[in-house]
């Protein structure tokens, strides 16, 4: 399939999008009830095996998968330090999900897991 941007409101482009939140957040959620920090190391581990997930890319044409990869232009550090975006609003979607799950954690009682933003 040739995929352009003009599919991006697409039922289908939809369900990508569905499908890799929901991936994402099922990682995420090992690393949370196991108490882990978001680190960008984690971040980064959670990030390709969502990518990777073999389900995902059964079930979505590549063309589409490969508008939720990150641009190779767009690195972030791979330390174990917690993960802090500053005052950025492009993320690629998974580190949104993953950021979104840890958000949530955090809200439900595990304040520990907050991810800092700045203010």
């Amino acid at each position: 399939m040739d995929f352009d941007e003009d599919r991006m409101d697409t039922p289908e482009f939809a369900r990508t999008v569905r499908d890799l939140e929901r991936i994402t957040r099922d990682i995420a959620t090992r690393y949370i009830v196991q108490g882990v920090p978001l680190t960008w190391r984690v971040l980064l581990a959670i990030e390709a095996e969502a990518l990777a997930d073999l389900g995902f890319a059964g079930r979505h044409e590549s063309a589409l998968r490969e508008l939720f990869a990150r641009p190779a232009d767009m690195s972030f550090p791979e330390t174990d330090d917690l993960v802090d975006f500053g005052t950025s609003n492009a993320l690629p979607p998974v580190f949104v999900f993953a950021v979104d799950a840890y958000d949530c954690a955090a809200r439900a009682g595990h304040p520990e897991l907050a991810v800092a933003v700045a203010h």
